[in-house]
């Protein structure tokens, strides 16, 4: 039976469906904790949150679910470049975005005291909640912080874009790892090589992964339905991980500018784009983003560009700007349907189940 795999047993839940976590407040304790009721692994994305939230977050999702649930952290939050990031390098940054902030009838902001979290302050609030996992991006804790883990009972799961970073979470001892390819929308976590230059997609990704290493690998990249499931179940992997199919629902945490958006025919268009945080992302493509890109020294290193581009989204949001969002996309959304976590995670587990049954049927004919 499909749904019984390492990662499931692992894990402690039904079936090897993993929802993507989701950063810049597009996660949502509602969204989490269906999918968890559900037999999945209801995921939220944490990096933008102080720690003292990270263990109300925690105590919400306990509130709304008793099964597992993950908490993701970005390990590496913070540019090399972010060092010499002054108030003048601000300004110039800031000037650059001035007719956008113009368009809006927003005043430019001021430089602020901080641009973004501390991870090792994550990390030590997350450890002290003790969520059932904690998936991690853009690198891999210290051994003192995975022992911490293991001492609290939370499963780790890292994440990797090529064979050595999957080599690398194995050798750290690690408990699982998401096998990202570059079909996938959002960032591109990437840590040992610039994420550029690793644009693997899933067919080439997963097998040498699953030869790799010995972990339950989840499988993340332009899974939106229960055919993709089976697909990358029959290549190895041992549980998948679905992001923008989840991200359209009514349930997450993401505007009705950027869900409407994943529904329309802009979001078969996406680029790679680093416009919106600083960082290398899978969106769909817009002329902020354009503008952005073809500008020497137009973007900003993360998280200041992150910081800077949230300044704008409340107005953007009021005004009916979705090109000036981050509209986050993988490449599969054209296959979207569904617009509540109910009916999806429904239908991913009917559509399996079927994909598996015609296999099976073509196999016994044959």
């Amino acid at each position: 039976m499909w749904i019984d795999t390492p990662a499931t047993r692992l894990l402690k839940i039904r079936y090897p469906i993993v929802q993507g976590p989701f950063g810049g407040g597009a996660s949502s304790v509602e969204l989490a904790s269906i999918v968890s009721n559900l037999g999945g692994l209801g995921s939220f994305g944490a990096q933008h949150l102080a720690p003292a939230e990270i263990g109300e977050l925690v105590a919400r999702m306990r509130a709304q679910t008793a099964a597992p649930f993950a908490i993701n952290l970005w390990v590496d939050n913070a540019d090399a470049a972010m060092a010499g990031f002054d108030s003048a390098t601000f300004a110039r940054h800031v000037a650059r975005l001035k007719p956008v902030y113009a368009a809006l009838g927003l005043e430019p902001p001021a430089f602020p005291n901080r641009f973004g979290q501390d991870f090792d302050e994550q990390v030590a609030a997350l450890i002290e909640a003790a969520p059932p996992a904690f998936s991690f991006v853009f690198g891999i804790p210290s051994p003192a912080i995975l022992e911490a883990c293991r001492q609290r009972g939370i499963v780790t799961i890292g994440n990797a874009t090529t064979v050595a970073e999957a080599r690398a979470i194995e050798a750290a001892g690690v408990d699982m790892l998401v096998a990202t390819g570059a079909e996938a929308g959002g960032h591109r976590v990437s840590f040992l090589q610039a994420p550029d230059s690793v644009l693997m997609g899933n067919f080439a990704l997963l097998p040498q992964v699953r030869d790799a290493v010995a972990l339950p690998v989840i499988l993340a990249g332009g899974i939106a339905d229960g055919r993709g499931i089976a697909a990358a179940l029959t290549l190895g992997a041992d549980a998948v991980q679905i992001g923008t199919a989840f991200l359209a629902c009514e349930e997450s945490g993401t505007a009705a500018l950027h869900r409407a958006a994943l529904f329309s025919g802009q979001a078969t268009d996406t680029v790679l784009t680093r416009a919106f945080t600083g960082r290398l992302a899978r969106a769909i493509r817009s002329g902020f983003a354009e503008d952005a890109e073809s500008g020497a020294d137009g973007i900003a290193p993360y998280p200041a560009q992150g910081w800077l581009v949230r300044t704008l989204r409340a107005s953007a949001i009021e005004q009916g700007r979705s090109d000036l969002l981050p509209l986050y996309a993988g490449q599969s959304a054209s296959l979207l349907r569904h617009h509540h976590a109910t009916g999806l995670f429904g239908a991913l587990v009917a559509e399996t189940d079927e994909a598996f049954r015609k296999a099976a049927l073509r196999s016994r004919d044959e």
